[in-house]
């Protein structure tokens, strides 16, 4: 069964504890909602600096394994829970973000107490696919995230003007962003104006593209009492977060420039709409592997 005390815990996720995880899927899939029964719920999604610092790992779902020039960083399973593992037990991470599959291993193996906890909900739009606009619910949806005991439910909102599939992407976010708000969940959508450049999608990180797609975004859905917004850090964030008066976490995103990225994340977060930080790659797989420092130095920010 899971492990239930910090020194069985995964400070390496060790072959005993992937194989109690492998034996509970087995053996006794219940456990997992048992596991989600138990755990103990965070108290606030900020943590006692006053933001929110997420851990996200959502990524694989939708193809995208690769961190730098290792294009199957990601999909090495085991690796991935022991970063993440790490990463969830430093002060100050306030929680994590992924789909189903990642998020009901780091129940079993007993991690999540006192974290807040955010399911990723459309992950269809495969990186690199001719339908990637297209980007289908196909992970979490909000009847699931509440039976779970969640804090709320993530979705990817590219808008691409020459690409038909658009609307049918605002109407799903919208719809999802009804149901996680009648529920009383946070609805974090992650909104960019994207286009199609020589058969790949780009996401247009220019001042203006970012405030288009948060105006855009902050109008899906019926109501927004617990809607959020994930946004890039992208240059003149003063405009940017004058867009809308939704509370706002800033995303990460690939890190080429360790130093100019934190000088960047620690600028933003002094607005009034930031609430935290949501970070995955740069912080699970940091040039030269310090897990712990990468995430220490992220929420010193804070």
């Amino acid at each position: 069964m899971p492990p239930t005390s910090p020194s069985e815990r995964c400070d390496e996720v060790s072959y005993d504890n992937v194989s109690r995880v492998v034996g509970a899927r087995v053996n006794d899939p219940g456990s997992i909602a048992a596991a989600a029964a138990r755990r103990v719920k965070a108290t606030s999604l900020l943590g006692e600096h006053g933001k929110a610092m997420i851990i996200a790992a959502d990524h694989p779902a939708r193809g995208a394994n690769g961190v730098g020039g290792d294009p199957n960083a990601m999909a090495d399973r085991f690796e991935l829970l022991d970063r993440l593992c790490v990463a969830l037990e430093r002060p100050g991470v306030t929680g994590v973000l992924g789909t189903a599959d990642i998020l009901e291993d780091l129940l079993l193996l007993g991690v999540l107490d006192g974290k807040s906890v955010f399911g990723s909900m459309n992950r269809g739009g495969l990186a690199g696919s001719v339908f990637e606009i297209d980007d289908r619910f196909t992970g979490y949806d909000a009847e699931t995230i509440a039976a779970m005991g969640f804090d709320g439910g993530k979705m990817l909102t590219r808008i691409a003007l020459a690409d038909p599939a658009t609307p049918s992407v605002l109407e799903n976010t919208a719809r999802a962003v009804d149901e996680l708000n009648d529920r009383h969940l946070i609805a974090m959508v992650e909104p960019f104006l994207s286009v199609w450049q020589d058969g790949k999608i780009r996401n247009d990180l220019s001042t203006d593209a970012v405030i288009k797609s948060i105006t855009i975004a902050s109008g899906l859905g019926r109501r927004t009492a617990y809607t959020w917004l994930k946004l890039p850090v992208v240059e003149d964030m003063e405009r940017v977060l004058a867009s809308s008066t939704l509370p706002a976490l800033l995303l990460g995103g690939e890190v080429t420039d360790p130093d100019a990225a934190f000088a960047s994340w620690g600028k933003a977060l002094k607005q009034p709409t930031v609430q935290g930080l949501v970070v995955g790659r740069s912080l699970l797989y940091p040039a030269g592997g310090d897990v712990a420092g990468a995430v220490d130095r992220a929420v010193s920010l804070l």
